[in-house]
């Protein structure tokens, strides 16, 4: 049995892997965790057979020499077809790293909010969601990129590029710890959103269950033939 390298860039403290580590665990791949943003290392290239960027309160169009060779990274990884996934900061990384660009979305966007399926290209995900937003900037849809999903607010919430690569703006991945983390070490931020939720309304909304079900399909996509 092969067993996968899962590498992990993470940026932010509050900002962590969530069901995704869970969902390594049960197929039981190894789980390697990056804080570029603190140690400056990244993995190589060579010893990646999956790699996940998580958000963060960066953005793609900071100059941070750490976030420029975050893209030469995923360059290499998208020339020899290494599946990977995106999001939000992350999935706006990727979205640069492939030519598109990275603006203000037409919403500030933190708090619970539904998106919506756009695409059939993975089988079997639900055509609406409930999903936790915490971004400003958006991505625009790379070339021969596939929207994959859309919420009332902003359209370009997720893409899907083959078997190999998916971005979302928002995320599916937090679990209740993960979500209770991200409140309260970074609230000030949901002043200002269009969601006009206060910290309160975001720590009583329940997960739901469904994020991370289909958080499982979208990695078990990604690695089907790997």
């Amino acid at each position: 049995m092969i067993v996968m390298r899962i590498n992990i860039l993470q940026h932010t403290p509050n900002e962590g892997p969530g069901s995704v580590s869970a969902w390594g665990r049960a197929h039981g791949y190894e789980i390697y965790i990056y804080h570029p943003y603190q140690f400056g290392f990244l993995p190589k290239a060579e010893e990646t057979d999956m790699l996940i960027i998580l958000g963060g309160p960066m953005s793609p169009n900071d100059d941070a020499a750490w976030i420029i060779k975050e893209r030469i990274l995923i360059q290499q990884l998208i020339d020899m077809e290494i599946p990977m996934f995106g999001a939000c900061y992350g999935a706006q990384q990727i979205a640069k790293t492939l030519g598109s660009s990275i603006s203000q979305a037409p919403a500030k966007e933190v708090g619970w909010a539904p998106v919506y399926r756009q695409s059939e290209a993975i089988p079997n995900l639900p055509k609406q969601l409930l999903a936790l937003h915490w971004h400003e900037e958006m991505f625009e849809i790379p070339q021969g990129a596939e929207l994959l999903f859309s919420s009332d607010r902003v359209k370009n919430q997720g893409f899907v590029i083959g078997h190999r690569i998916i971005g979302l703006q928002f995320h599916f991945e937090p679990q209740p710890d993960n979500v209770r983390e991200m409140v309260i070490n970074d609230f000030p931020y949901i002043e200002g959103s269009v969601l006009k939720q206060t910290a309160a309304d975001i720590l009583k909304t329940p997960v739901p269950e469904d994020n991370e079900q289909v958080m499982f399909k979208l990695l078990d996509y990604l690695s089907a033939d790997k």
